[in-house]
């Protein structure tokens, strides 16, 4: 009997989890020299740290000796998972830079909590590849230019006047995202969205949200470097 699409489906079996930490950790060090040096940190200075209290300690022994290094050693993993996670994201990210399409793909990665984001730009032209992008957290609107900032000028202008048309009193922010001086690269998206000032709370956040799909959206082209397959909504929108 044939084998059922199902049962391929389940031989073909998702790589277990210290495979994938291996995985990505291969993938970290190839492009990020100093990552090895800065994990073997975070794993080696806990265990110090705890080695040099169980000599020091008043009236340690063996137990107690045994029992801070596991300490030590839980840390030290932790931070370890930690640090791999922070520059294997500076990787992705990096590799990103520059393509059609990552600014959007960064917005729902990146963004957690209260965050409502998408892939797909608000605007976007077709012949430049310029794009705009639209975030709504507690901030309030954050609007993402992609592109040329001279393209994206009319774009954003539009968008601006849109969303200030149907929501007034809600602050509007706007980043431009590149590799120039003045510019939020990839990396500083998440970091930079999460220091302006909170003015909306969560209901407000649905709301704004429900207003802005409100709006309607045009039939807007896929940028070239999106692929339509892996496009999600954030998942802050799933939950």
């Amino acid at each position: 009997m044939a084998n059922s699409p199902q049962a391929s489906a389940a031989a073909e079996k998702e790589p277990g989890r210290f495979k994938q930490i291996w995985q990505v950790l291969k993938m970290t060090v190839k492009y990020d020299k100093t990552a090895p040096w800065i994990m073997a940190a975070a794993v080696l200075v806990p265990l110090i740290i705890a080695a040099l209290v169980s000599i020091f300690l008043p009236g340690s022994n063996a137990l107690i000796w045994i029992l801070t290094m596991i300490l030590g050693l839980m840390v030290g993993v932790l931070l370890f998972m930690f640090t791999l996670n922070w520059r294997a994201e500076r990787v992705a990210f990096g590799q990103l830079e520059g393509r059609a399409g990552a600014a959007g793909q960064v917005l729902t990665s990146a963004l957690r909590g209260t965050w409502q984001t998408s892939e797909m730009p608000v605007a976007f032209n077709a012949k430049t590849q310029d794009a705009v992008y639209r975030a709504v957290g507690k901030p309030g609107v954050v609007i993402l230019s992609e592109g040329s900032k001279a393209g994206t000028k009319r774009l954003l202008d539009d968008e601006r006047r849109k969303t200030a048309r149907i929501l007034p009193n809600v602050p509007i922010h706007h980043f431009h995202v590149g590799t120039g001086t003045d510019d939020v690269k990839l990396v500083q998206i998440r970091k930079t969205l999460n220091k302006l000032p909170k003015k909306l709370t969560k209901p407000e956040i649905v709301a704004v949200t429900s207003r802005l799909k409100a709006l309607g959206s045009n039939a807007l082209p896929i940028p070239k470097g999106i692929d339509p397959m892996r496009m999600r909504s954030s998942r802050s929108q799933m939950r």
